[in-house]
């Protein structure tokens, strides 16, 4: 894959660190593993490990599997 012509900014990556956070957050407060989260979802944990430390983004999609399986709405998700 081709590297990105210029980093993101820094708000992005904090955007990106609050929501790897509040993933990881609700999922402890649903009393869920890694494991039960990617298994609700159809992915495989590592999917959930990258999602909450921000490695990569989930897409919209998966956004929606997030939210299903945490039993919040998406918004809950992006806004915190």
């Amino acid at each position: 894959m081709p590297a990105r012509r210029n980093d993101r900014p820094d708000w992005v990556r904090a955007k990106q660190t609050a929501l790897g956070h509040r993933i990881g957050d609700l999922r402890r407060a649903a009393d869920l593993t890694q494991d039960d989260l990617a298994d609700r979802m159809g992915v495989e944990r590592r999917t959930i490990q990258r999602y909450e430390n921000a490695v990569t983004d989930p897409r919209y999609a998966d956004l929606l599997l997030l939210a299903h399986a945490l039993r919040v709405h998406v918004t809950d998700l992006l806004n915190g």
